[in-house]
């Protein structure tokens, strides 16, 4: 057996309502000043207010940065940072989507060790101290909330990463009554996210390990199982449930067996046209897969039944294309767009996006089958059509 490493969060609390349970985690550490990271939408749909509530009426004196917008660039996370150190923050609390918690954890990273955040990009180069740090998602979809990972758009709109485990929470709190308001676009693109975030752990090429791999398939099975009732009946408590459970198994998956080359293609996308993460995922996702195919024909085999319980009597190579059919059903189903060109892109973005697609290499170094710029093209050429092909 290869040996690995495995990391994940160390306090995780699962509770409908878990939201007002925050005043006894922040008092755990003797917090009495409280920066809350946010965006203003979350924050103007009433998400934040039963914590604010219950954190002021507890006696904690609660600022609130509710600047954050999707894919954060650099300038909005080191704005952040600045007013932590000026209000003297104990404690940094996100409530958000991924980018209200990426950009939390270098929040609470910058505050403490005074770094610049040019001197952390990469793996493993953040290794000071950071502020006690708690993150409650409010979709299905990123895993933040467990990984060791933040992404950030550079001035460039390149999207450049910060692993390291200090980026890892003191807590995940996972509330599903906050994701039950998510319109049904957005639970479509963010539970495709967290399906691609299993899937990719699972074929990962490089760190792929026996607890990643029961975190993937667990995964995808909560997630598949639920995510047309979320789409279709987002009232429903135990469909959301399973679905924000679904996205942390993958996060805490993804944390140690890395994403590859759906993310990497996936990063141009949201940089250049401001495209939510989750749906530049869900865009690119099944050009890579049948590209992938013949790299993967075993892992996708293993992985069919999950999502169609026939594809077990099924031999390998039909059950691997099973797999990638159940899973372009499911976008279908979910009605997650078919084209590139919907969100903006015309032909002359290709190249550019693939040039920029190249530069992934933490990611692509992971993906089953080697991609080349000219694969990469062709991923986005197919993506950029009108209809799907047939998988």
């Amino acid at each position: 057996m290869n040996p690995f490493t495995f990391q994940t969060t160390p306090n995780v609390l699962f509770e409908a309502g878990a939201s007002r349970k925050l005043p006894e985690i922040v008092g755990s550490f003797g917090a009495k000043r409280v920066l809350l990271v946010t965006d203003k939408g979350v924050r103007g749909a009433g998400l934040t207010r039963a914590a604010e509530t219950a954190l002021t009426s507890a006696g904690v004196t609660l600022d609130v940065y509710e600047d954050v917008v999707a894919d954060p660039p650099s300038t909005v996370i080191e704005a952040a940072a600045r007013r932590a150190r000026e209000l003297g923050t104990d404690l940094v609390l996100s409530i958000g989507g991924g980018s209200a918690l990426d950009t939390a954890k270098l929040v609470a990273y910058l505050a403490k060790s005074d770094e610049p955040l040019d001197a952390i990009y990469g793996v493993g180069l953040a290794k000071g101290d950071r502020l006690p740090l708690i993150l409650v998602p409010t979709t299905a979809g990123t895993g933040s909330e467990v990984t060791p990972i933040s992404i950030v758009t550079t001035p460039t709109t390149e999207k450049k990463g910060v692993v390291a485990p200090k980026l890892l929470p003191d807590w995940a709190v996972l509330d599903p009554e906050l994701t039950l308001g998510l319109p049904s676009h957005v639970t479509a693109a963010t539970g495709i996210d967290a399906m691609v975030h299993a899937i990719e752990a699972f074929t990962s090429k490089n760190k792929k390990n026996p607890i990643s791999d029961q975190l993937a398939k667990q995964a995808l099975a909560l997630l598949s199982a639920n995510i047309r009732t979320a789409c279709t009946d987002g009232k429903n408590l135990e469909a959301r449930s399973g679905m924000l459970l679904g996205s942390m198994l993958a996060g805490m998956a993804f944390a140690n067996a890395p994403v590859a080359a759906v993310h990497a293609l996936a990063y141009p996308v949201g940089a250049l046209f401001h495209v939510p993460h989750g749906l530049s995922n869900a865009l690119v996702l099944m050009g890579v897969m049948r590209f992938n195919l013949s790299h993967a024909e075993g892992l996708y085999a293993e992985l069919a039944p999950i999502l169609d319980p026939a594809a077990a009597d099924l031999p390998q190579p039909e059950a691997a294309k099973r797999f990638v059919e159940s899973l372009d059903a499911i976008c279908r189903d979910c009605k997650v767009p078919a084209s590139l060109a919907e969100v903006g892109v015309a032909r002359q973005d290709l190249e550019r996006m693939a040039t920029d697609a190249m530069k992934q290499t933490r990611l692509l170094v992971n993906n089953p089958r080697e991609v080349t710029y000219d694969d990469a093209f062709a991923i986005y050429a197919e993506a950029l059509g009108e209809t799907r092909p047939a998988a």
